[in-house]
């Protein structure tokens, strides 16, 4: 036979019409009708320049050079249809590694119990967690999805779905009040103030306001809040246990602060991994049922 380049459907044909030794059922295994299989065996036998199968009334055989084929290409096809069932891409349950990264409120304070529950529904799925609150490149880094707060995306490169929105709101310890009072206004000069860098210019403070402490990380702020530090602003996912426990108490309740959104962001190349989609839709329906703004 000669060394001729040879479409791989019409190689999986002839394998399964030598394993079922019949064209009708071959047929039916592959999902297409009689003729079809017919006229595959006759283009492959004429790409090979060699008769493959014997037919008669009521039985097929392989010819000498058809067994010979058999015996070199069957084994590899096998092979390969099993590598290609076994791609975590194409498993109707999601499985592989699930790259993603999230901020550390998110991770510390949303995520365990959503992971937790996704893993018991979907054991084949392995996580590899970055947490970090600098917003990662995600094709750089080669991850999969990321977690985010903000009050908008503009990031065209990315993917994104809205989760939620939590309302900003500010909070204080007991025992800072007990000391200093209850705050008039947002930086108000007779307290002190713990604030995220950024959030700063949301508001109008007078203009010698110098925050007691700047800090990049919303669990520290709270933490230090709790600790009678100051006053800080927390969205009430965050807040809810401290305030739960009377470690935290709201303050400047009236005040309308805006909210900040938590999205989940993946590449927008193409085909969405099925992990990915289901992972996706699997935390949207936890934050529903029980939503980031419930405090």
């Amino acid at each position: 036979m000669n060394a001729t380049p040879v479409d791989y459907d019409l190689l999986a044909t002839f394998v399964a019409v030598a394993d079922t030794a019949s064209f009708s059922k071959a047929a039916k295994h592959l999902g297409v009708s009689k003729g079809t299989v017919s006229r595959a065996i006759a283009r492959l036998e004429g790409q090979l320049g060699a008769e493959l199968i014997h037919r008669t009334t009521h039985q097929v055989a392989l010819s000498t050079a058809g067994t010979a084929l058999y015996e070199r290409t069957a084994p590899h096809l096998n092979a390969l249809g099993s590598a290609l069932g076994e791609l975590p891409e194409t498993a109707l349950e999601p499985s592989g590694e699930l790259r993603l990264t999230a901020a550390h409120d998110v991770a510390a304070l949303i995520l365990p119990e959503v992971m937790a529950q996704f893993s018991l529904r979907y054991p084949d799925v392995r996580f590899d967690l970055r947490v970090t609150n600098v917003r990662l490149d995600l094709i750089a880094e080669k991850l999969d999805l990321a977690i985010r707060a903000a009050n908008k995306l503009v990031d065209s490169t990315l993917k994104v779905r809205r989760l939620g929105a939590a309302p900003a709101r500010f909070y204080a310890a007991p025992s800072y009040l007990a000391r200093r009072g209850q705050p008039r206004v947002i930086g108000d000069p007779k307290h002190e103030w713990i604030f995220m860098p950024r959030a700063v210019s949301f508001f109008r403070v007078p203009r010698d306001f110098r925050a007691r402490v700047l800090v990049d990380d919303i669990i520290t702020s709270r933490n230090l809040a709790c600790q009678g530090v100051g006053v800080t602003m927390l969205p009430p996912f965050v807040a809810a246990d401290a305030v739960a426990r009377g470690q935290l108490e709201a303050v400047l309740t009236p005040r309308a602060l805006g909210s900040v959104s938590l999205y989940l962001v993946y590449p927008s190349s193409g085909h969405v991994p099925r992990k990915v989609s289901v992972f996706s839709d699997f935390l949207a329906a936890r934050l529903r049922a029980r939503p980031i703004d419930a405090c």
